[in-house]
């Protein structure tokens, strides 16, 4: 298999090896949108814990919660792909600040109807449909984006691990401060300042200096690049094996996220303040597992990592599914966000690395897919399994399906190893040409 590298950058131009887990943060460019995309994400988290809240409070149903997850996230699943081609052949900074722009503007909508008091559960799952277009176009264009702004290999899965941790810190400060504002003002403070924050990314996108890159015009039709982006994928084992077990995960496991209000209000017997709790939670643990992977510099055993993290996950839902405790839950939660960091970022790393350059913008939108377009069944399905069986009983399922799958990850381990090795030395061995 053909692996390209990207382009070598001067000596002059490179920022010194650092020995901590921060060095990706002498780029620049990477700090800008580090912090840029912090901000965004703080805002991004406070919509998200208000628009559970405000769903649940005008419907009172579990299933119409797992509707608007679904709504929110099933355009994903079409448009992921086409994006990445657009992320192979634009330019992904200009791209990125479209996307922004959009999303922006989604917010101050949500924002304006939820304060005037006219918001209706329709109107949400509307908007929810457009920001979910906007996610399928984010993910593969940023993602994608970051070998530009760290420009050498070597540092690559530092950067992914240090914006891994950043999303979770995110996660942490963002619904603590939706509890503490739902209250007082309602949710509609929320959607405001999110709408708000986008500006921060924004402003950081426009202050890169970026080295001219050679145009990525294809001269294929859409559909041809996208037929080549599909073979490239699903033709090679490592990488199809890789993004089926993330599918799983996201599909079957991630969708407990959709029922946390409902476990927040009937079965923990809490209120905003513990809702904002329990989706901080997962971030607390996620923290921890994002400094563990940012202080690796070999990419080898990624692959262990992400069966043993993905097992550890749908452990950590089989026992939150018991929980009656709050503090026992948010506990449990916190090793589900352990489990669920680490496997995104040896998946996300794993796929980065052994992609070739000028398709590694369509990977990344099979990655999102995976991610993201399978999210919109998992949360029909938790709704319609809530419905079923409660909450407690979704959860356990998607719980034992994640280990399940986890276990027939591992035993495609030593294949799998056998095909990726040769590609990562290669790599190696370019980087230090």
């Amino acid at each position: 298999m053909a692996v390209q590298m990207g382009p070598r950058v001067p000596s002059a131009s490179r920022p010194k090896r650092a020995g901590g887990m921060l060095r990706a943060l002498r780029y620049r460019n990477y700090a800008l949108f580090f912090f840029g995309q912090g901000t965004s994400q703080i805002g991004t988290w406070m919509q998200r814990v208000a628009l559970g809240f405000l769903v649940y409070r005008l419907t009172h149903s579990g299933f119409l919660l797992g509707v608007v997850g679904f709504s929110s996230q099933i355009l994903a699943l079409p448009a992921a792909p086409f994006a990445g081609v657009f992320a192979d052949r634009f330019s992904r900074r200009k791209l990125l600040v479209i996307i922004q722009s959009v999303a922006a503007l989604q917010a101050l909508v949500l924002a304006i109807l939820t304060l005037a008091g006219v918001v209706t559960v329709w109107e949400i799952v509307a908007l929810g449909a457009l920001l979910g277009l906007v996610h399928a176009f984010d993910m593969p264009t940023r993602q994608s984006f970051v070998v530009e702004m760290v420009e050498t290999n070597e540092d690559l899965p530092n950067a992914i691990a240090l914006n891994s941790i950043l999303v979770n810190g995110a996660k942490l400060i963002g619904p603590s401060l939706a509890g503490l504002l739902i209250a007082p003002l309602g949710e509609g403070i929320c959607f405001l300042l999110n709408a708000i924050s986008y500006l921060a990314v924004i402003v950081a996108l426009l202050a890169m200096r970026l080295r001219p890159a050679a145009p990525r015009l294809s001269q294929n039709r859409v559909l041809t690049d996208l037929k080549e982006g599909f073979d490239y994928a699903f033709c090679f084992a490592p990488i199809r094996a890789i993004l089926t077990q993330l599918a799983l995960v996201s599909m079957m496991g991630m969708s407990y996220a959709t029922l946390l209000p409902k476990f927040s209000q009937d079965i923990l017997h809490g209120g905003p303040r513990l809702l904002g709790l329990l989706y901080a939670a997962p971030g607390l643990g996620a923290i921890p597992a994002g400094l563990i992977m940012a202080s690796r510099r070999r990419i080898s055993g990624f692959g262990r990592i992400l069966a043993v993290a993905s097992g550890l996950f749908g452990a950590g839902l089989i026992l939150f599914s018991f929980s009656r405790s709050q503090a026992l839950s948010l506990i449990l939660l916190a090793v589900v966000g352990f489990g669920m960091m680490a496997q995104m970022i040896s998946g996300n790393t794993l796929l980065q690395t052994i992609s070739d350059d000028d398709k590694r913008g369509r990977v990344m939108s099979f990655y999102a897919m995976s991610l993201f377009g399978m999210s919109p069944l998992g949360s029909l399905l938790a709704g319609a399994l809530d419905h079923l069986l409660g909450s407690p009983g979704a959860v356990l399922i998607g719980g034992v399906c994640c280990v399940l799958g986890a276990s027939f990850f591992f035993s495609r381990l030593p294949k799998l190893n056998r095909t990726i090795h040769p590609i990562l030395d290669a790599k190696a061995e370019k980087s230090l040409a």
